[in-house]
């Protein structure tokens, strides 16, 4: 297989996992964990010298940050549908691309941790309200762009929906219910079958993640 991807699922590497799997493409998949046994190794950072997931080789080239990595397989696989053909809609794609990273990614991590994955005894509720209350304003206006048509660009699905669902996928296991348009939007894009797949591998290896990971990640992105 000429394409790997690098990363354990419960990463990132979750964003290009689904968008294999949307695209039929085969791939070899590497679940390489985070911190020094995985990500930091030598051997690792000769492919992505910031020791971050995931990465993937296809062929000779070498790319890495999640969204750059769905967009390059949507363009390179699916051009002019699940990558869109019109300017405009390549840039609208890069836009709620660059939103979701810059609104909600962060938020939405910091609820996640500390209303679900870290040990219940050591979850802040302090920081699950604030990540709450910073998530808000950017729902409302996610919750607006999804309430006249089925999908962020149009009528179909597109990478566009697919990168921001990924990055917002565990807001599933919020209440939603002032962004009513949002959770439909949402429930939609992860009920693919594409989606489930990857979500399957993704609830395995948080499953399988021992709390010491689970505390590293949320020191190491300070969450």
């Amino acid at each position: 297989m000429s394409l790997q991807i690098y990363g354990i699922a419960r990463t990132r590497a979750f964003r290009a996992l689904w968008i294999a799997k949307e695209l039929g493409i085969d791939y070899e998949h590497l679940p390489i964990e985070i911190g020094d046994a995985g990500a930091r190794t030598p051997e690792f950072l000769a492919i992505n010298p910031n020791g971050r997931l995931p990465v993937i080789v296809d062929g000779d080239f070498v790319l890495f940050e999640s969204l750059a990595i769905t967009m390059y397989l949507a363009k390179k696989h699916s051009p002019g549908k699940l990558y869109p053909a019109a300017l405009e809609g390549e840039a609208r794609t890069w836009q709620w691309s660059l939103w979701a990273v810059t609104e909600v990614d962060r938020g939405v991590n910091i609820w996640s941790l500390h209303a679900v994955r870290l040990p219940e005894a050591e979850r802040d509720a302090g920081k699950r309200e604030e990540a709450l209350k910073v998530l808000v304003a950017p729902f409302r206006v996610l919750d607006a762009a999804v309430s006249k048509q089925p999908y962020l660009i149009g009528n179909e699905f597109t990478v566009a929906d697919l990168n921001v669902a990924a990055v917002i996928s565990r807001a599933v296991d919020m209440d939603l219910s002032a962004s009513p348009n949002l959770k439909v939007w949402l429930n939609r894009c992860l009920d693919r079958p594409a989606a489930r797949e990857a979500l399957a591998l993704k609830s395995q290896a948080d499953k399988g993640t021992p709390a010491d990971v689970t505390r590293r990640i949320a020191r190491i992105n300070r969450l």
